[in-house]
């Protein structure tokens, strides 16, 4: 458990978007352990309902400008204000840019995949983060975390549009951080590795990534003591813990980076 004194996050409004299961879940538990109040804002959620461990939930369609302005104004009157923004809500379609050996086509990239990647995990960034910020200049600050990949640092066989997409992330995270450091709001970004498998790790998932890669299924799981220095994939605690640090006030001075958290794998 966060030593929550260190932190200072008691009682700070912080919303995770796609924070209903995967990586962004246990970045809602994290921050709760921390003692966070903490809104997870979700497809997958009934608005106004809590789990067990206090967690609050709305339904979101981050796509979607009324469902974001939506999510927001309830927060704020449910909640008096918003302290910290995690945009963790992604998706990602391994797909081959040309599908060489012509024996599945629904592995090549598509307008249909491409639109929902970008819409998803760009403009669905944009518009959260717009709507949130208006609140924090109300405020007079507020806390940006976006969650990048090692994809968009790096490129990623079979995953060029959703590595695109990352890539984007760090584009906005650089820019907005210059555009609110006056207003004291910063933005930084995560940028999570290979790590270890989740409930969003699908059969589906790994069939089309294994066939971009010209490999089966098996050999995704190889042994990665080598390829990555630390010897071992990621944590979901290693990444909630530095999403926790990163939103505390003993973060106050980084802005505008995107902090790698792969094991040295990446170079970032």
């Amino acid at each position: 458990m966060a030593d929550t004194s260190w932190l200072g996050l008691e009682n700070k409004v912080i919303v995770v978007t796609g924070g209903a299961s995967g990586i962004g879940k246990h970045i809602a538990q994290t921050l709760n352990d921390a003692g966070a109040q903490v809104v997870v804002g979700d497809l997958n959620a009934e608005t106004g309902t809590r789990d067990s461990s206090g967690i609050y939930y709305v339904q979101l369609d981050v796509t979607k400008k009324e469902s974001v302005e939506h999510l927001t104004e309830h927060v704020v009157k449910e909640f008096g204000s918003i302290d910290g923004l995690v945009n963790n809500a992604g998706i990602n379609l391994p797909r081959l840019l040309v599908d060489f050996k012509g024996e599945k086509p629904e592995y090549e990239l598509d307008e249909k995949a491409f639109d929902l990647m970008v819409n998803v995990n760009q403009k669905g960034l944009f518009l959260m983060t717009q709507a949130v910020v208006r609140k924090f200049l109300k405020q007079g600050k507020g806390v940006v975390v976006n969650i990048a990949s090692e994809a968009g640092m790096e490129g990623s066989q079979g995953q060029s549009c959703y590595s695109a997409t990352k890539a984007a992330v760090n584009g906005f995270t650089r820019s907005w951080a210059k555009e609110l450091g006056s207003h004291h709001i910063r933005v930084v970004a995560v940028a999570p590795g290979i790590n270890e498998k989740t409930g969003l790790t699908t059969d589906a998932y790994n069939e089309a990534l294994a066939y971009t890669r010209n490999i089966t299924v098996d050999q995704l799981g190889t042994d990665y003591s080598k390829a990555i220095p630390l010897g071992r994939p990621g944590k979901l605690d290693d990444i909630g813990n530095l999403v926790t640090y990163l939103l505390s006030e003993r973060a106050d001075y980084i802005t505008g980076t995107t902090v790698n958290i792969t094991g040295g794998k990446s170079r970032g």
